[in-house]
């Protein structure tokens, strides 16, 4: 689902006319698949259409991307639409912008998102909120399109909210990385402007409304427009040209390659249509377009709709620029970047314009995703961030800013950039402002680690081209650097590969590129598998929507529920009756079982069966909780006793206990973040949290470890809050009216309109669906057991409280009485106790250290008589022997030993077994022996290899060791055979 897209020409190989694809879309049907989907029709530029295995439709076509409603259809408008703030003023980038300031406010970025949302506001549609980059969805890495927070309504797994919505969706896409700054589309980060019809209006609506929007709200000529339609979409080229009016001559059809949506192998897949804005009308009709084979779609029954335009590309259209980043969305930040690096846009070559461009893109995703509670790291979404934080800092050097752009070579630059993207997105995303400190000491953080990498880099490169250049003089043949090695430098330590051609191109070593490009190749590949599809796939189990409702819970009052058996599952399958000693899946209609989220494990407990003379026919035993196909509670056990089927009535007691546990560390872990915030300051966040019976464990993003101070002042601070025994405040409010009022969200959670606030009143205030304590004082007691960190930027503390909290006391209390016992001291002694034993076992190790060194050194005098001599004059002596168990501290002192007897020129190699499995080896050659061109590093590395294993080092002295005691017999035969030969040569 791509939105507004800009193409040079509808395929790589042809020379067609400049043309930008102004929307994307889809149409999808609620029905549920019991088997793969076939094809059917969808739209970019308008709409797509989901579609399933039964009859056959016709294709859709929404221009645009954007969703229309028909005003006959249904009652009264609905006019609710969000008003932001007004428009930061246009960058006047081009002389062909216009120069009237109400026109310019038009056409600006901020001002092209709000005429799109309140255009479809006025025709019915709900504004939504952005969704995070971070997604729900489990299918895929990031939020990658505007559909994905609607993908559980589109596959029928959640009832519909609104008949209608539109969005400004910010969205990350990797897969094309290297192309951004390339060509004048291409983003890593971009807002898809969307609208969606679940179930309401289908094509006519939509295909009319964009054409509308496109033509007189946004006023672009209908003559500079083109239609694309997939090539059996006979109905949406009707309506295109008999109620549009577009000509026959604009209008192609198109096979699968262009004009067919799918999510993936299987799935709801079909047509699309898509409208291009014609940069180039002068140059006629010919070679726009090129028609494909396709073959028979099947539809789904019911059509929604979902359709999407890039605000980038749209803007460059208005605003009348050169390409996407030109526009007042982007510009800025490359001004920014111009000012720091002290060059000029305007009169940069095309290599340095592509530099700055990255750098505009680049930035925009980085501050996004950060916000959004990504922090780079190697794995996920933090490897995401951390590879787009890399392409900027290496840029930005090529660039040639040094440190933070302002005269200090220590300092970073990418916070000054990000502040300036931050200045740009108060309309994007209002709470930007506020994570701003967290969003800058991160990047700058990351900058400096980053830095030194590079630096590092530099040093391999130089080992490999030095390497290259060795190599190539042994063998004869040209010294060139592998593409596996420019890839390592490339993709590990962000060397652009045309930094390291220059650089070895001084040296004399050229690249084998073929290589580099295949390693290249084989990334990209995977990356677009990693983040460029939506799965939209449905499980069987999702025919389950249309018979049973969501459950409704009654946890936060009660225990105990009375309830009907609604569905029963097994392995997956849907049965009527399950007997004892099967495990099951049970759906009620009603129940007091919390189901796991929010970081809170699912309630246990039990379900009873019971005749009508009360008797009880079956026992049910819950271990788990979850929530599946949208709000419906899954209670997961087994059949203790009896036989349970669909329609029984049901006694639901969840066990007491082990609820209050889970409420203690809820409540308990809602003082935590509030402890933090206020030891290690409000920038901080929570980044994932569990709670569990017998423990609770926080995730939030900070730089350093907590020294123990700080860590008893958390703690200190929450065992206050704890014995002030105030009363938790739990009310349902508006979102909006939440957030004013200062309650925390969790990035990446998803809310409805209403939510509900848990308040320890003058302590925390957070949007939460989870059980709390109904006073402070139930949770007894806090202890944090561990504080760690897990990835960087992100810390983990896990700890107890509550019943938890007494049992973790007592075994510790146990542990230190039986210790006591043992060292024969009061507690209060066993620091100073424990202590005294350590020092006086680090001098019982050094006194038996010292031994074996002596012992290694008589041993080494004894085999100095062993020493070969060689050469005519025979004063060259090599001297290989097995020192048996030696420790390697002990071999070291052993050569150094052996050295000094035998004088220069000498040439030593010692071997040992110093423990199970492990093999030392130490070649020790003198300056005598160096001089003839003998490496001690190079030598030594493949004689440890017949040991299982390596080393090397300096051309003096070398380490080396392995994990094969067999072998190391043949080693040092191998070595003195090398070692004689090789010196005999020289020697001679």
């Amino acid at each position: 689902m791509e939105g507004l897209k800009l193409v040079d020409s509808l395929h790589g190989n042809q020379s067609g006319k400049p043309l930008i694809r102004l929307s994307s879309s889809i149409l999808a049907s609620r029905a549920s698949f019991l088997k793969p989907a076939k094809c059917s029709l969808s739209f970019t530029t308008g709409c797509r259409e989901f579609v399933g295995v039964r009859g056959r439709v016709p294709t859709q076509v929404f221009p645009s991307g954007w969703l229309y409603k028909n005003s006959n259809s249904r009652g009264s408008w609905e006019k609710e639409f969000i008003i932001r703030n007004a428009s930061a003023p246009t960058q006047p980038i081009s002389k062909e912008l216009v120069k009237d300031k109400s026109k310019e406010s038009l056409v600006s970025g901020n001002s092209i998102r709000r005429r799109f949302l309140e255009f479809y506001a006025s025709r019915g549609h709900k504004v939504l909120p952005s969704a995070s980059l971070v997604p729900e969805d489990p299918t895929v890495l990031l939020t990658i399109a505007g559909m994905l927070q609607f993908k559980p309504i589109f596959l029928g797994k959640e009832p519909r909210q609104v008949a209608c919505a539109t969005t400004a969706q910010r969205c990350i896409r990797t897969n094309d990385v290297e192309n951004v700054g390339q060509t004048s589309r291409h983003h890593t980060f971009f807002e898809m402007l969307g609208n969606f019809s679940f179930g309401d209006y289908f094509k006519r609506e939509a295909i009319i409304w964009a054409w509308e929007l496109t033509t007189k709200e946004f006023e672009l000529p209908p003559e500079r427009l083109w239609v694309s339609v997939f090539k059996d979409d006979d109905e949406a080229f009707s309506i295109w040209h008999n109620e549009v009016g577009v000509p026959v001559e604009r209008i192609k059809r198109m096979g699968e390659d262009d004009n067919f949506w799918t999510s993936g192998v299987t799935g709801p897949c079909g047509p699309c249509s898509e409208i291009y804005y014609d940069f180039l009308p002068e140059r006629g009709y010919s070679d726009v377009y090129n028609k494909k084979e396709d073959g028979s779609l099947e539809p789904l029954k019911q059509k929604n709709i979902d359709t999407g335009l890039g605000l980038e590309r749209m803007a460059r259209i208005l605003q009348k620029v050169p390409n996407n980043y030109e526009t007042d969305l982007i510009y800025p930040i490359i001004e920014k970047a111009e000012e720091l690096a002290l060059v000029s846009y305007a009169e940069a070559d095309d290599r340095v314009k592509t530099y700055l461009k990255v750098i505009g893109d680049h930035m925009r995703a980085v501050v996004f995703l950060i916000s959004d509670g990504v922090v780079p790291s190697n794995i996920g979404r933090g490897y995401v961030v951390r590879r787009l934080i890399r392409r900027v800092v290496r840029t930005g050097r090529l660039l040639g800013i040094n440190g933070d752009g302002k005269g200090n070579p220590e300092g970073a630059f990418l916070p000054e950039l990000a502040d300036k993207v931050i200045e740009l997105s108060t309309e994007i995303d209002p709470d930007i402002k506020t994570r701003a400190p967290r969003i800058l000491e991160e990047l700058k953080r990351e900058e400096l680690r980053f830095v030194q990498t590079l630096e590092r880099g530099e040093k391999l490169l130089e080992q490999l081209l030095t390497s290259a250049l060795l190599s190539a003089s042994e063998n004869g043949s040209k010294p060139c650097l592998s593409g596996k090695d420019a890839f390592l430098l490339y993709d590990t330590f962000g060397f652009p590969v045309e930094i390291t051609t220059e650089v070895a191109e001084e040296r004399g070593v050229c690249i084998d590129m073929n290589a580099f490009d295949i390693e290249m190749e084989n990334q990209r590949r995977q990356s677009q598998a990693a983040h460029s599809v939506v799965k939209l796939a449905v499980e069987n189990a999702s025919e389950l929507t249309e018979s049973i409702p969501d459950t409704e819970f009654l946890g936060y009052d009660t225990l105990s529920a009375k309830a009907t058996v609604k569905g029963l599952l097994v392995s997956g399958n849907s049965v009527t009756q399950v007997s004892e000693g099967s495990d099951v899946e049970i759906l009620l209609n009603r129940t007091p079982f919390y189901a796991e989220s929010g970081g809170q494990i699912g309630d246990h407990g039990f379900l009873y069966v019971s005749e009508a003379e009360k008797e009880c026919k079956a026992i049910v035993e819950v271990k788990d909780v979850q929530k599946s196909l949208g709000n419906i509670f899954v209670h997961k056990g087994t059949i203790k006793e009896g036989a349970i089927e669909v329609g029984n009535e049901v006694e639901a007691m969840v066990d007491a206990k082990l609820r209050q546990r889970a409420k203690v560390h809820h409540t308990a872990t809602h003082l935590l973040q509030a402890a933090l915030k206020q030891v290690i300051g409000h920038e901080t966040s929570q980044a994932g949290s569990l709670v569990a019976f017998d423990r609770l464990r926080f995730d939030f993003n900070f730089h350093r470890p907590l020294p123990d101070h700080e860590i008893i002042e958390v703690e200190g601070l929450i065992n206050k809050w704890i014995g002030d025994a105030t009363n938790l405040q739990t009310k349902v409010m508006p979102l909006n009216d939440a957030k004013e009022a200062g309650a925390i969200a969790m990035f990446g959670e998803k809310y409805g309109e209403q939510v509900r606030v848990v308040e320890v009143p003058g302590v925390s205030m957070e949007l939460c669906g989870g059980t709390h304590v109904s006073n402070t004082s139930e949770i007894r007691g806090f202890k944090i057991v561990s504080e760690q960190g897990i990835a960087s930027g992100i810390r983990r503390i896990e700890a107890v409280a509550g019943d938890a909290f007494i049992d973790y006391i007592n075994v510790r209390d146990n542990y230190m009485k039986h210790l006591c016992s043992t060292l024969k001291v009061k507690a209060e002694k066993v620091t100073d106790r424990v202590e005294n034993l350590l020092e006086e076992l680090r001098m019982a190790r050094n006194e038996v250290s010292a031994v074996r060194a002596k012992a290694a050194v008589f041993k080494a005098a004894t085999i100095a008589g062993k020493a070969l001599a060689l050469g005519t004059s025979k004063r060259i002596k090599v001297l290989v022997e097995n020192m048996d168990d030696v420790d390697t501290d002990s071999l070291r002192g052993a050569a150094e030993h052996l050295m000094d007897t035998l004088q220069d020129p000498v040439a030593v190699v010692l071997g040992s077994c110093p423990g199970e499995g492990r093999v030392s080896l130490i070649a020790a050659f003198s300056p005598g022996v160096v001089g003839l061109g003998i490496h001690a590093g190079k030598f030594i590395g493949p004689i440890a290899k017949l040991c299982g294993g390596g080393g090397g080092g300096k051309p003096n002295f070398a380490q080396a060791g392995g994990r094969e005691p067999e072998n190391l017999s043949m080693a040092l035969e191998k070595a003195r055979t090398e070692l004689v030969a090789a010196l005999s040569e020289k020697a001679g």
